[in-house]
């Protein structure tokens, strides 16, 4: 019998976008996968993004995000333009600005589908999209002294 699409469970959901934020606080990896929870969800992708210690092979110090006004309305507007793509039934995207450590967590992303190959693409193109267009800054103080910021956009 072939496998047909008619389930509910197969579209994606009515109001999928289900948690989106800019944060000075710690993120929590469990918020947002449970903000993605869904029983027609046969597949949850979630990403993690950490500060790690080094950067085109000079050791970092320091690091620090900054973000524009409007970060979190673009970040919303990233994650509707995934949802418009993919069968999304839950959504959740976080980043946090202010002053992090080596090991903290900068961003924590997840998409839930009715499938895992439509979960992993939708979760590759919100941290994508989120990355190359959402107003956030990364200023990298590193072991030599020298300085660099990097921009989303």
């Amino acid at each position: 019998m072939a496998a047909t699409n008619d389930h509910p469970g197969e579209q994606g959901a009515q109001e999928p976008v289900k948690l989106i934020g800019i944060r000075e606080t710690p993120l929590s990896v469990d918020e947002v996968f449970r903000a993605v929870g869904d029983d027609a969800a046969g597949g949850t992708a979630l990403f993690v993004g950490t500060v790690r210690n080094h950067d085109g092979g000079a050791d970092v110090d320091r690091l620090g995000y900054s973000c524009h006004p409007s970060a979190e309305a673009e970040l919303r507007r990233v994650a509707e333009k995934v949802v418009a793509d993919f069968p999304v039934r839950a959504l959740a995207a976080v980043h946090r600005v202010g002053d992090l450590r080596v090991g903290d967590l900068a961003v924590v992303v997840a998409v839930s589908c009715p499938h895992r190959g439509e979960a992993f693409d939708a979760c590759r193109r919100l941290i994508d999209d989120l990355k190359h267009e959402v107003p956030i800054w990364k200023h990298q103080t590193f072991s030599d002294g020298t300085e660099e910021w990097v921009g989303a956009c």
